[in-house]
């Protein structure tokens, strides 16, 4: 039988944090030889090909994307139907909540694996409906230089072939004048990878709201991890919508049946053409609900901890932006 998705997400979390320490201590991230690292992982290590922005713009990877710059990079491809929204979403959240680092202090790039399919027009579209702000990119290119770029910057392994997503949801932070890079999960808290990227970047503690205390109470329960690592970069339970729409009162307005169905299966119930899938879909901006790989157990939790949360909630005013249905979600 295989492991609850609790689990699996908590040995996925002591995985990733190996990989951390390896790869600042690799890159010389603990201060000693770190103007060695700097040399190491310079323009000498990285291939300086030319890419293409979301905005149809040509730039040079390493002179014009890495060169003396705070990083923070993955890999996504738009016609992805399981982590991808999810990693996006998240990553969206992470902009939003490093407030005027963003683009000053740090740059997002997310490269795309398939780049036949993703051209800038494409590209430019999917950073659209997630509200991505300034100081992130959305790259293409030729697919033999994209496979070169993923793997020298680490985002790519041996067995993303295999890998349900084709790819391992990473992301990478790299301050490139230290030689320094940091492999993190790109579908952690959101709040989590905020601190991270104060913590890693060396920001002042000016943003108390990004702590881990913050993102996780310290007695949660199953229940709660689950909506939290799971559901809520792109959803809120009385707040309001997201990227998604607000779950407050869901298991009352739709039927049991279809919530198992489409909680496990999404991208199987829009594809066999169900309405209420399709109506989401197409009112929420195309953006698909990702397979979150949940069993029966994990959506019998979940979906009893949405009820529980919504009977103590009173619904949200809708914002004047949500008004003006510039707001984007699904589910």
């Amino acid at each position: 039988m295989n492991l609850p998705t609790f689990q699996r997400t908590v040995q996925r979390c002591r995985h990733a944090g190996a990989l951390v320490l390896g790869l600042v201590v690799a890159a010389g991230g603990l201060g000693a030889g770190a103007a060695s690292a700097a040399a190491r992982w310079g323009a000498d290590y990285f291939p300086d090909v030319t890419l293409t922005t979301h905005e149809g713009r040509p730039v040079r990877l390493y002179d014009d994307l890495l060169k003396g710059k705070a990083v923070a990079i993955n890999v996504i491809y738009t016609s992805c139907t399981d982590e991808c929204p999810l990693e996006t979403a998240r990553m969206a959240e992470v902009q939003r909540l490093i407030g005027q680092h963003a683009g000053k202090d740090v740059l997002f790039y997310s490269i795309s694996i398939d780049p036949e399919h993703d051209t800038p027009a494409v590209l430019k579209a999917y950073a659209e409906k997630f509200n991505v702000g300034p100081g992130w990119l959305f790259l293409t290119g030729k697919k033999d230089d994209i496979k070169l770029v993923t793997r020298k910057l680490g985002l790519s392994r041996s067995s993303d072939a295999a890998n349900r997503d084709g790819h391992a949801s990473s992301l990478m932070l790299g301050n490139e004048p230290a030689g320094q890079w940091m492999r993190n999960s790109a579908v952690d808290n959101p709040r989590f990878l905020a601190a991270t990227m104060g913590n890693f970047f060396g920001w002042a503690k000016d943003a108390p709201a990004a702590s881990y205390a913050a993102a996780q109470a310290l007695d949660v329960t199953r229940a709660q991890f689950t909506f939290q690592s799971r559901c809520a970069a792109c959803h809120t339970i009385g707040d309001g919508d997201r990227i998604g729409p607000d779950l407050m009162g869901v298991t009352e307005r739709r039927e049991r049946g279809w919530l198992d169905r489409y909680l496990r299966e999404p991208e199987k119930v829009l594809a066999a053409g169900d309405p209420t899938a399709k109506a989401l879909f197409d009112k929420y901006r195309q953006v698909r609900m990702p397979n979150l790989k949940l069993g029966e157990e994990d959506v019998d939790v979940l979906l009893a901890y949405i009820k529980t949360a919504s009977a103590q909630r009173t619904p949200a005013a809708p914002s004047a932006r949500q008004a003006h249905g510039h707001q984007h979600h699904h589910h």
